[in-house]
């Protein structure tokens, strides 16, 4: 039985099949959109994980070159050290189009950096320099890392919204129109079948009419 009450007429009936076939050209386009929507979700998702890799290699050693810094100066003169910026620069973002995604690009531009890393030798120790020159050197990595999370999450939400509306095409919608139209369509094969039945009976009265008004016209011969 049909999900949607309708008219079992011919023009109901020619609606409906306007609506499938546009209903199976948007579930058709909808699985192709979905699928291209992997696609690039999985080579997002791919650099992404490339990158985060090798950060957390560098973010490792860092870790340890500050570990040794730490150990080997005093506090009071690390923080020191640390208290002038390397370098500052402005984050820039705009939005690129992945499949009718709109998608953040990140765009950093160090405005400003300073010589060496920024603090006097002296009273430091090379561990702390290169690990202060390391972790400058992740930044553009790091913001890139935080484009490529952010695209890979709303690609993500995106082939959510697109799997539900092809789901909902091919579970409801589609499956109603045609019960639909199937009903419709027996509904109006039994009035053909009914109207034909009728034209047959009154065909065979007429003829039975036609055979008795003659019997009775020859009787009176």
């Amino acid at each position: 039985m049909p999900t949607v009450n309708v008219n079992p007429t011919r023009m109901e009936l020619k609606k409906l099949k306007g609506r499938l076939a546009t209903a199976r050209h948007g579930h058709k386009l909808l699985k192709d959109k979905r699928d291209e929507l992997m696609k690039l979700f999985l080579d997002v998702v791919r650099e992404e994980k490339e990158l985060r890799a090798s950060l957390e290699v560098r973010y490792a050693n860092v870790q340890a070159n500050f570990a040794v810094a730490a150990a080997a100066m005093n506090g009071k003169m690390l923080t020191e050290a640390l208290l002038l910026p390397k370098s500052e620069g402005t984050l820039s973002v705009s939005e690129k189009n992945l499949m009718s995604v709109s998608v953040p690009s990140f765009s950093y531009d160090e405005s400003h950096r300073t010589d060496g890393c920024g603090y006097g030798f002296a009273f430091t120790s090379g561990e702390l320099d290169f690990a202060v020159e390391s972790l400058s050197g992740m930044t553009a990595d790091l913001i890139k890392l935080a484009e490529l999370e952010k695209s890979a999450e709303l690609l993500a939400d995106e082939i959510e919204k697109t799997r539900r509306r092809v789901n909902a095409l091919e579970s409801i919608m589609i499956p109603d129109i045609e019960s639909s139209i199937r009903s419709i369509s027996m509904k109006l094969d039994e009035n053909e079948r009914g109207n034909t039945t009728r034209l047959m009976k009154i065909k065979d009265i007429m003829v039975a009419e036609q055979m008795e008004a003659r019997r009775s016209a020859d009787a009176k011969i």
